[in-house]
């Protein structure tokens, strides 16, 4: 697992932390039972405060994410099939915000982008 760390981009250190692992998690770059790195030593490879790197890990564990184990680390939680679906909602509700957005910038009506729809989901 890689985890890059932009300091141009804006966001906190730990939310990048926590996107990127969630993301590897629900494109299932992560598998269940798979460990994370140490806080640690992620702290380390990143060169980052450990407390940044835990913030990120606890973020995930109260979102049923990822789970510790007492003196064996940090692993990938079973799959919440509602938590992914809620996931996979949102990130639908962001995609079609963004069409609506754009389909009014060309002047498309939305049987247009229905009719669209339509036609790539028949290729």
């Amino acid at each position: 697992m890689n985890i890059f760390i932009d300091n141009k981009n804006g966001a906190p250190i730990y939310d990048q932390i926590y996107n990127q692992i969630k993301s590897s998690i629900i494109n299932g770059e992560l598998k269940e039972n798979d460990p994370l790195p140490s806080i640690r030593n992620l702290a380390k490879d990143l060169r980052i405060s450990v407390i940044t790197t835990k913030r990120a890990y606890d973020e995930l564990e109260r979102e049923g994410f990822i789970y510790t184990q007492p003196a064996k680390g940090c692993f990938v939680a079973p799959k919440n099939t509602e938590l992914l679906r809620e996931e996979n909602l949102k990130k639908i509700e962001e995609l079609l915000t963004e069409v609506r957005q754009r389909a009014a910038s060309c002047s498309l009506s939305t049987e247009d982008i229905i009719d669209m729809y339509r036609y790539l989901s028949e290729n």
